[in-house]
């Protein structure tokens, strides 16, 4: 079992709390519990019991470095590859699961806008329950990641709830990794 790590929160930040999805502020001296760390955001539990995400650019605050994507090579390989690779680092906030594994993604679809603009990714995603309030940061969060892309001119997201996302949908190492098998 992983040890708990606790930080305390070194300045104000804007964070978004779980599940409701709605931004907070987290004040300077508030004590957390890291939960997950994955994808550059980091998942943290307040003393008063409040989950919350913190976004990479603030990771600072927790002690954090919040360069997690900077080694990443965004230019090696084919669009699609990279793409699908940008979809990998997109994580639920309270499941340890990128969303590709989970099965969230239902299409990714690259056309070209033109050759000097860059190509247009049209995704389409949905979430593990319909009313979670987290699927707008979700859907932001794959947006900017995909759009930060070299070649990709415009990401579109899409939540669809059609058909309806069940266990079933996640991959054999999904299903594995979260006790399931």
């Amino acid at each position: 079992m992983q040890p708990q790590e606790h930080a305390v929160v070194s300045r104000e930040c804007r964070a978004i709390q779980i599940p409701e999805g709605l931004p907070v502020i987290l004040s300077p001296g508030t004590r957390v519990r890291i939960m997950q760390s994955l994808g550059g955001n980091y998942t943290v539990v307040t003393e008063r019991g409040h989950m919350l995400r913190i976004e990479e650019k603030d990771a600072d605050v927790i002690g954090k470095a919040g360069a997690w994507a900077a080694g990443a090579d965004l230019t090696a390989g084919p669009l699609e590859e990279r793409v699908w690779d940008r979809l990998r680092t997109c994580f639920d906030p309270e499941i340890p699961v990128n969303i590709v594994d989970l099965g969230l993604v239902y299409s990714c679809e690259i056309s070209e806008e033109s050759p000097e603009a860059g190509s247009v990714v049209d995704i389409k995603m949905t979430l593990t329950a319909p009313g979670c309030g987290m699927g707008p940061v979700l859907a932001q969060d794959v947006k900017d990641k995909i759009q930060a892309l070299p070649g990709v001119a415009r990401a579109d997201v899409e939540v669809v709830f059609d058909p309806q996302w069940n266990q079933g949908m996640m991959t054999e190492a999904a299903k594995l990794q979260l006790g399931l098998m």
